[in-house]
């Protein structure tokens, strides 16, 4: 049985259709939050927010595409009165899209940043005005090892995960003192859709190079995110927490 309760708290989860992102908002409704389900694909939102209403949980669904910047704010302003205060943000959604450097388009690396890093800021800003308001907030963003170790192939992706990584601790120093808590969890080699469109072996030889025993499952990375979104996180801030199986 957990010991982090989250009732009467309102979170707002990005990428909260599928994999990390769906796994995190349904344990954050789990521990009694109200959970704002963001993502692009609405339908598999519906899902998602069908699974928490089966367990008695609140869900609202969002339609948000964070490469579209100018959109975002008018999105967060349109939210129902009973799920306005967001009090918890899990940055979560992200995109790839791989290339060595010498093969790499500017438009595959705007695109990555304009989604990872771009779209986080201008969501993080719409919503710290309010938690600074309440003098209250949890800020988790999902980053990844690649951000931390770089990957071959993934420079924009990399640099988008790192980028998350400054602008976190930098916005931690900013909130110290308004209650506000900004955090980031950087997940290793972890089974999604997204690394499942890798080549086939892929992970069989990620595996085999870093020397771990698994792959990691969303159910390895939600309850990080669950702990940092928790008031018994409430003197945790500025850090990164890998969830790697010992990757990094």
């Amino acid at each position: 049985m957990s010991i982090f309760d989250l009732s009467g708290r309102t979170a707002l989860v990005t990428g909260a259709s599928r994999g990390i992102g769906r796994a995190c908002a349904v344990l954050l409704a789990r521990q009694g939050a109200r959970v704002v389900l963001a993502a692009r694909n609405e339908g598999l939102l519906d899902e998602a927010a069908n699974e928490i209403a089966a367990s008695a949980g609140e869900a609202h669904v969002l339609a948000l595409d964070l490469a579209d910047h100018e959109k975002i704010p008018v999105a967060v302003r349109q939210l129902p009165k009973d799920f306005a205060a967001v009090d918890i943000l899990v940055n979560n959604a992200g995109i790839t899209a791989d290339n060595l450097l010498a093969r790499m388009t500017l438009d595959q690396w705007q695109r990555v940043q304009d989604v990872n890093l771009t779209g986080v800021f201008v969501l993080t800003k719409a919503l710290v005005r309010g938690m600074m308001r309440r003098r209250y907030g949890r800020i988790v963003s999902v980053s990844s090892v690649a951000g931390v170790v770089g990957n071959a192939g993934q420079a924009n992706y990399a640099a988008s995960k790192a980028g998350l990584i400054g602008f976190s601790k930098s916005l931690a120093r900013e909130l110290l003192s308004r209650g506000i808590t900004v955090n980031v969890v950087a997940p290793g080699f972890i089974e999604t859709d997204m690394t499942a469109a890798m080549p086939e072996g892929a992970g069989d030889r990620f595996l085999e190079q870093h020397g771990l025993v698994r792959l990691g499952t969303v159910e390895d990375i939600a309850p990080a995110v669950l702990y940092l979104a928790s008031e018994e996180a409430s003197y945790v801030t500025g850090e990164v927490l890998s969830v790697s199986g010992g990757m990094t």
